[in-house]
């Protein structure tokens, strides 16, 4: 579904990626993880259309995406939901998700993804009409998760959706986002929490650095000294 085939990117002259290769199939769950600073935020928003690549190539479903803007990016079917969240404070929850459903496929069956939404974050239904600035940060990070999915999303990419949350709250969470993969939505997740990460990915990517230094299938990675070592403290 989407394929990254050595791409390089950064800011300006500080370069944050270094050929980065990594493909997501159909229907998994595929996490990036790393340290703070390892290039995990510049990837997502490489592949989501915010920093252009100076080189390599991004296809999704066929498609070369790299360079198009990220409403079009959007549009093909990839929903994005950021690191810190990222939501209008001065609006209703409701009004926050029903910006999600912004294209006109999705805004013609908000009233649908918005009755689901709810029943996948009870506690977003509970606060539906409080404002965004009123939201707890584990709030926050599940009405992100809702806002991705009100666009009818094929592939999603969440950035650290378990920053702030209670242990309960990144339980529930981690749940949805597994339950995702079983109602056909393909999944890229980007996160620090290494433990959660590797008990729901199908595969996983390490990276350093803005290098991609191991991948493998979630057993691999589990058992592997490096992240044993350096992600898990064993």
């Amino acid at each position: 579904m989407l394929r990254l085939h050595n791409v390089n990117a950064g800011y300006g002259a500080v370069k944050a990626l270094w050929d980065v290769t990594l493909r997501v199939d159909e229907g998994e769950i595929v996490t990036v993880l790393g340290a703070n600073g390892a290039g995990k935020t510049t990837l997502v928003r490489t592949i989501v259309g915010l920093i252009e690549p100076s080189s390599g190539m991004i296809k999704f479903i066929g498609q070369r995406i790299e360079g198009r803007d990220p409403h079009r990016i959007s549009e093909l079917g990839i929903a994005y939901g950021p690191e810190g969240g990222g939501i209008l404070r001065d609006m209703s929850v409701r009004e926050n998700l029903e910006m999600g459903a912004y294209h006109r496929r999705a805004w013609e069956r908000r009233d649908k993804s918005l009755e689901r939404v709810l029943h996948l974050f009870p506690r977003l239904e509970e606060r539906e009409r409080a404002l965004g600035r009123t939201l707890s940060g584990g709030e926050r990070q599940m009405l992100v998760i809702g806002r991705a999915l009100m666009a009818l999303p094929t592939l999603c990419i969440f950035d650290e959706p378990s920053i702030g949350m209670s242990p309960q709250l990144v339980e529930q969470s981690f749940h949805v986002i597994s339950q995702l993969r079983d109602e056909g939505i393909t999944v890229l997740l980007i996160e620090q929490n290494v433990k959660k990460s590797l008990e729901i990915a199908d595969r996983a990517y390490i990276l350093e650095n803005g290098r991609v230094v191991l991948e493998g299938d979630r057993e691999e990675l589990q058992t592997s000294d490096l992240v044993r070592r350096a992600y898990l403290g064993l």
